[in-house]
């Protein structure tokens, strides 16, 4: 891709997030997640490849479904009530619109079918975009109405979305599309606390970021988009491998490590809310994200044998570890000490 375009396709991303996290008035934040949407669509469909066409369609459909029905909720909102401030989302019907819309740019249970098929028809790096910073606009404004929203069906499609990106990233060979399910599970986590601690959500975001970003970086430095590919990667970069191995348990959520403290701090919110329930059924299903994972990890340790194939003629070449992935890693394995002062912040 020319390097004049990649630069106003990455400015119009930052602009558009921008603009949408920072307005208050419904047009604004529309135009802000259109300005997103054309932007990463040249990102998706640059290798040319069928599959990265096909991605960059489907992205197209649902995003433009989603933004007609924010558009829709809106209109109504302001029709019924006068108001076209988001805070100000106050008719049921506009809110309950504005739910689906953005469970739909989020990839949530039930709207989920879309992500994992264009994340695998996309390269690793615009995956990570796709699967982090493309997700900030539209979980700001679930956070800014968040007080409007119905708690029940909030509830059942963060239930429905963990089981989902459990269940459907257990026999997935694709690194991709795993990270893919991975992604609408920490959604589930992210999306059943909204309304009863917005900042617990921000923060979980935050981290899922950081350990996220880690791991797409490490795996587009070995190249691994498959299991097959992973295993034969520990001769090459064993240091590399160690972070990925890292990254991968601290997504699982095991403690010490930093993704623990966010399904610790929802938890223990969770149940202060009286809601024992749901909270035992989405702890016990993240074990489904855990076998995965540690699916993952192992399969990154595994020393196979070189072999005189084509495919192995760089097998003693080492790639040095990038300084942002180290930094990265640090950071998602180690910041769980630092739990007593985000606890006051929140």
């Amino acid at each position: 891709m020319n390097p004049h375009a990649k630069l106003i396709f990455s400015v119009s991303l930052l602009l558009g997030t921008t603009i949408t996290i920072s307005s208050n008035h419904w047009v604004m934040a529309w135009t802000g997640l259109e300005l997103n949407t054309l932007a990463i669509i040249p990102l998706i469909a640059k290798s040319h490849h069928p599959r990265a066409i096909e991605a960059a369609i489907k992205y197209f459909l649902v995003q433009a479904a989603a933004s007609t029905l924010i558009l829709f909720s809106s209109t109504t909102n302001a029709w019924v009530t006068g108001q076209w401030d988001i805070t100000q989302l106050t008719h049921q019907t506009s809110s309950l619109l504005l739910t689906t819309a953005i469970a739909m740019k989020l990839g949530l249970t039930p709207f989920h079918f879309w992500f994992p098929e264009v994340l695998q028809g996309s390269s690793l790096m615009t995956a990570l975009l796709l699967s982090t910073m493309m997700k900030f606009p539209p979980l700001t404004i679930l956070f800014m109405t968040s007080h409007t929203l119905n708690p029940t069906l909030l509830t059942i499609m963060a239930i429905a979305s963990t089981a989902v990106g459990g269940w459907m990233g257990l026999n997935q060979t694709q690194t991709r599309k795993i990270l893919a399910f991975s992604s609408i599970s920490h959604l589930g986590w992210m999306t059943i606390i909204i309304i009863y601690s917005p900042k617990l959500t921000l923060l979980t975001f935050y981290l899922y970021i950081l350990m996220t970003s880690s791991v797409f970086l490490a795996l587009n430095t070995i190249k691994a988009l498959n299991l097959p590919t992973l295993m034969t990667t520990w001769t090459k970069t064993p240091m590399l491998n160690t972070t990925l191995l890292l990254a991968l348990l601290s997504l699982a959520g095991l403690p010490p490590l930093t993704g623990f403290l966010p399904k610790w701090l929802i938890i223990q919110e969770l149940t202060k809310q009286e809601m024992a329930t749901a909270t035992t059924i989405i702890a016990m299903l993240s074990l489904l994200g855990l076998f995965f994972y540690l699916r993952l990890a192992y399969y990154s340790t595994i020393t196979l044998p070189p072999n005189s194939t084509n495919h192995m003629k760089q097998w003693h070449v080492n790639s040095p570890t990038n300084t942002l992935t180290a930094i990265l890693t640090s950071l998602s394995t180690l910041l769980l000490p630092l739990s007593p002062m985000i606890l006051t912040i929140i």
